[in-house]
């Protein structure tokens, strides 16, 4: 099993860094699957487990059952607390309430439970950002990259949040480079988002997930088609909001 930084650990071959499941179960299974069939090792979980689609109990489950290295996201959050959420997206807000009733107790507390940053092996993982993980900042260009540089201490740091693979790299400069494949340099810094397993909004439908082969120094992003027909079934029959079908077909 992989160890986090507190204990000795022999570093394993290839890590899965998988995130923004947001209660698709399909989804999961099929990036499980996918994964396995690459020769992963061992698993990191961006957080993000519930929200928004119909398996978050299924989902919670799998992921804890797993015992790999998690995050909180701010859908674990919320769906943890008992705060008001008047202020959100009334969408979210919908799927959110619904998800309260669908944990039990120790379910929710066991979301409540999970850290904001973790580091794991040679590198950190965050939902959101390090500088103010617990105020869900999204990054979506290098000028929001730029600030969490600042507070990684790591040479890889990898996290999830806004659904769209992005990979930002600090050498003389940050600059933006292509979400696909990648050789990590000693001389740089990696600012990584792997993507979303049950919601992408990159405009492509299927999961997405990376794989960090630390021997290779290789980070490879995979796309994984999944029963997209079944998630939407789920959706309506559970009541949630049409919407929410509609969009993971669109990949938005």
């Amino acid at each position: 099993m992989l160890q986090t930084s507190a204990n000795l650990y022999l570093p394993p071959m290839r890590i899965a860094l998988f995130g923004d499941i947001h209660a698709n179960l399909e989804a999961l299974e099929a990036v499980l699957d996918d994964a396995a069939k690459q020769e992963v090792t061992d698993y990191v979980c961006m957080g993000d487990i519930v929200g928004y689609n119909a398996d978050p109990a299924a989902c919670l489950e799998r992921v804890r059952a797993m015992e790999c290295p998690t995050v909180k996201g701010n859908h674990d959050d919320d769906a943890s607390g008992n705060h008001s959420l008047d202020n959100m997206n009334p969408v979210a807000a919908a799927a959110l309430e619904w998800t309260r009733r669908q944990l039990g107790d120790e379910q929710r507390q066991w979301l409540r439970r999970l850290r904001m940053v973790r580091q794991v092996s040679d590198f950190t993982v965050v939902h959101s950002t390090l500088d103010q993980p617990a105020h869900w900042n999204y990054v979506t260009n290098r000028f929001d990259a730029m600030s969490n540089f600042s507070y990684q201490f790591t040479r890889i740091c990898f996290h999830g949040h806004t659904h769209v693979p992005r990979v930002y790299v600090k050498s003389d400069r940050v600059q933006e480079v292509p979400a696909e494949s990648l050789v990590i340099e000693d001389s740089a810094k990696y600012f990584i988002n792997v993507g979303s397993v049950g919601q992408p909004r990159d405009g492509d439908w299927r999961s997405c997930y990376a794989i960090y082969d630390i021997e290779k120094k290789q980070i490879v992003f995979r796309r994984v088609e999944y029963d997209i027909a079944e998630t939407q079934r789920k959706i309506l029959a559970a009541g949630l909001p049409e919407m929410l079908a509609e969009r993971i077909l669109e990949g938005r």
